[in-house]
């Protein structure tokens, strides 16, 4: 098991000229307590099962587990997930020493994009693109587990 720091950032700009690839994903949830989620994930042409913890203070960090697991397997698991599956295109862009994961929702979450950043501790600088907008760590509706319950399109605005 290891611990997960990352930030979240709401898009605001157009950061596809930096692209470098691009994978479909399809998630659902086994279990979305805020305990612990687990979570069944297909990313191209594999599979997953994740389990992470509960988020620590200020939303950065928490642990996390993860195997790949067959993609048939996962397409099975999904189908007994608790309903309101997500999916979405990542986006994988490099920025200074880092990566970025920019997530572009379908279906009900249509409209968001965020972008996710690892770090190796709270603390640790890191380059900003310039389509980088608000930072919404913290703010748990923007976690995946969430935005199964309470899809972008059911929020006020």
């Amino acid at each position: 098991m290891a611990k997960e720091i990352e930030r979240k950032f709401l898009v605001d700009g157009d950061f596809r000229p930096w692209v470098k690839e691009s994978v479909h994903i399809v998630q659902g949830y086994l279990n979305s307590s805020p305990e612990r989620t687990v979570r069944i994930r297909t990313k191209g042409d594999k599979g997953y099962i994740t389990v992470k913890g509960m988020t620590g203070e200020g939303g950065m960090s928490r642990y996390e587990w993860e195997k790949e697991i067959g993609i048939a397997d996962a397409k099975e698991l999904l189908l007994l997930c608790e309903p309101g599956a997500i999916d979405k295109q990542r986006h994988i862009i490099e920025a200074g020493k880092h990566v970025y994961e920019v997530d572009e929702f379908f279906g009900e979450n249509s409209g968001l994009t965020v972008a996710e950043i690892e770090l190796s501790c709270e603390e640790e600088d890191f380059e900003k693109p310039s389509w980088l907008g608000k930072e919404v760590t913290a703010d748990a509706r923007y976690y995946n587990s969430s935005l199964m319950k309470c899809p972008f399109s059911k929020w006020d605005k």
